[in-house]
C-alpha cells in the first residue's frame, strides 16, 4: 500500500508543474492560485459545516497551528515557485532547488525530531540530489534572462515547505486529514484572494484553457499531491516522504515529453534511474522508525506523526 501511495504521490505532485504551465499562457500566477483555492475552500467549508465529527474536539490553537502550516506549505511554497517561473526562472532550475529539500529535512530531522538518519539514508539522500542535478543541470545552465535574485525565490519556497513539515511533525494533536486540508485551503484562499485583489488580477480570463488548468490543479495537485504528502508523512516519516521529492524533476520531464513534446533524452533517463535508486536506498536503510516508536511506547509518550514506521 505504501508503495502504491508513493507512486500516486509522485505523479500527482509533479502534475503541479504541468498545471502551472497549462494556465501560464492565459493568466498570472496569483490569478491561477486564487481560482485554484477559492472555489475549493468554499466547497470544503460547506462539507465541514455539514459533517462536524472531525471538528468536535479540536481546540482553537490546533486550528491556528493548521492555518500556519497551510500558509507555509501551500501559500508560501506555491507562491514562490509560481513567481520564480513567472520571472523567467526555468522549471528545471526550480525543480533542482526544490530537490534540495529532502537533504535539508534529513539533516534537521535528528536535532529537531530526535529521529536518527542512518548512513544508508544519507547515501540515498546525496544520491537523490545527484539524480535531480543530472536532469536539471543542462536546463539551469541555459540563460533565461531572469535577474540573479529571482533564483533565490525558490529557496524561500523550499524552506517554507520544510518548516511546515517540521511544524506538523512536532505537533502532538492528531488532526484528521480532511480537517487539515480544509484549514490549509481556506488559508490559501484568503491569502491569494487578497494578493490578487490588491494587484488587480482577481478577474479570471475567459479562455477554456485557464479553467482546464484550474480543474487539473485542484484534482491532481491539491487533492492528489498535497493530500498524499501529509498522508505519507504521517505513515512513513519526514525522511521517506521528502526522499520521494527527488523524483519530481525527472517525472515532470516525462510529463512534459508526453504532453508538450519536450525532449526526453538519455540525461533525463539517467537522472530518473538514479532517483529511483536513491528512494530504494533510503527506504531500505530506515531502521530507526520502529526503534523510536518502541521507545515512545515504553516511556508512555504519544508518538508523533513523523515517527510512524512504514
Amino acid at each position: 500500500m505504501n508503495f502504491l501511495l508513493s507512486i500516486a504521490f509522485v505523479i500527482c505532485w509533479s502534475s503541479g508543474f504541468i498545471g502551472a504551465k497549462l494556465g501560464a499562457g492565459s493568466a498570472s500566477a496569483v490569478t491561477i492560485l486564487m481560482w485554484r483555492f477559492l472555489p475549493l475552500a468554499v466547497i470544503l467549508i460547506v462539507i465541514a459545516t455539514v459533517s462536524r465529527t472531525s471538528w468536535r474536539d479540536l481546540a482553537v490553537r490546533d486550528v491556528a497551528r493548521q492555518a500556519m502550516i497551510g500558509m507555509l506549505s501551500q501559500s508560501g511554497y506555491l507562491l514562490t515557485v509560481y513567481y520564480a517561473i513567472q520571472l523567467g526562472v526555468s522549471s528545471g532550475t526550480t525543480a533542482l532547488i526544490d530537490g534540495v529539500q529532502p537533504l535539508v529535512a534529513g539533516a534537521l530531522a535528528g536535532p529537531l525530531l530526535r529521529q536518527h538518519v542512518s548512513h544508508k539514508q544519507w547515501l540515498g539522500l546525496c544520491l537523490g540530489v545527484s539524480g535531480v542535478a543530472i536532469v536539471t543541470t543542462a536546463d539551469a545552465a541555459v540563460g533565461t534572462g531572469a535577474a540573479w535574485w529571482a533564483y533565490l525565490i525558490p529557496f524561500l519556497g523550499m524552506f517554507s515547505l520544510v518548516a511546515a513539515t517540521f511544524l506538523e511533525s512536532r505537533s502532538r494533536a492528531r488532526v484528521a486529514p480532511a480537517v487539515s486540508l480544509t484549514v490549509h485551503c481556506a488559508t490559501s484562499a484568503v491569502v491569494f484572494t487578497a494578493l490578487a485583489v490588491s494587484v488587480g488580477a482577481a478577474k479570471p480570463p475567459a479562455e477554456l484553457s485557464f479553467w482546464a488548468a484550474i480543474i487539473w490543479l485542484v484534482a491532481l495537485s491539491t487533492f492528489g499531491g498535497y493530500g498524499l504528502y501529509w498522508l505519507i508523512l504521517r505513515r512513513s516519516g519526514v525522511t521517506k516522504v521528502n526522499t520521494l521529492m527527488f523524483l519530481m524533476a525527472p517525472v515532470t520531464a516525462v510529463w512534459g515529453a508526453l504532453m508538450f513534446g519536450e525532449t526526453f533524452g538519455p540525461q533525463t533517463a539517467l537522472g530518473l534511474a538514479v532517483g529511483l535508486v536513491a528512494v530504494v536506498i533510503v527506504h531500505r536503510g530506515d531502521t530507526s522508525s520502529t526503534r523510536v516508536c518502541a521507545r515512545d511506547t515504553d516511556t508512555g509518550e504519544t508518538a508523533r506523526p513523523a515517527k510512524y514506521g512504514a
